[in-house]
């Protein structure tokens, strides 16, 4: 600190003969040197600076108003799409559970409906296998008439002679004759 004190004090000791000449001591000149430029910058750099400054800061408030007013933006663009996907899920809620209720009510048609065609295959069932029944015995009837009719044709055939033949077609008539005057 004497330095600086020195070299203030050692102006006044410099001959004002007119000669002008560079001090090299650093530690001198410096602190007048950064005292002078920092008053120059101080003095004309104040407007600038400030100017500078208040521009910068209008920058920035600026940016954060754009900021504000986006985020105000994509906070209202979320809460509507907040809103929508709620609906839409409500909506999927509820075609899940009319869905659901569908499905339980076409497999209960399906069911009815299954089963009123099992009961009218097992009455289509029934109905043929009487109906084979019937035919089966028809068959087994006309066989058994046909075996009858043939055994009594064979029986007729060796056990009648011609007397016995020409007795029973004469009974025979007999019998139409008699008919025939009952309905006359």
């Amino acid at each position: 600190m004497t330095n600086v004190t020195d070299s203030f004090v050692s102006l006044g000791h410099w001959p004002s003969a007119g000669s002008f000449g560079f001090n090299t001591d650093i530690l001198a000149t410096n602190p007048i040197n950064l005292s002078v430029v920092i008053g120059v910058l101080i003095f004309f750099g104040k407007g600038v600076l400030s100017d500078l400054l208040d521009n910068r800061k209008q920058k920035i408030l600026n940016t954060i108003r754009n900021s504000e007013e986006l985020r105000g933006g994509a906070i209202e663009r979320f809460e509507k799409a907040r809103a929508r996907l709620q609906k839409v899920e409500m909506e999927a809620d509820q075609f899940r559970v009319n869905g659901y209720s569908e499905i339980e009510r076409e497999k209960l048609n399906l069911i009815n409906s299954t089963y009123k065609t099992l009961e009218q295959l097992e009455n289509y069932k029934k109905e043929t296998i009487h109906f084979e029944q019937q035919r089966a015995i028809n068959q087994v009837r006309q066989r058994v008439f046909q075996q009858a009719l043939q055994g009594a044709l064979g029986t007729l055939n060796s056990c009648l002679n011609n007397e016995l033949h020409l007795r029973t077609i004469s009974a025979n008539i007999g019998m139409f004759g008699a008919l025939k005057e009952i309905t006359d």
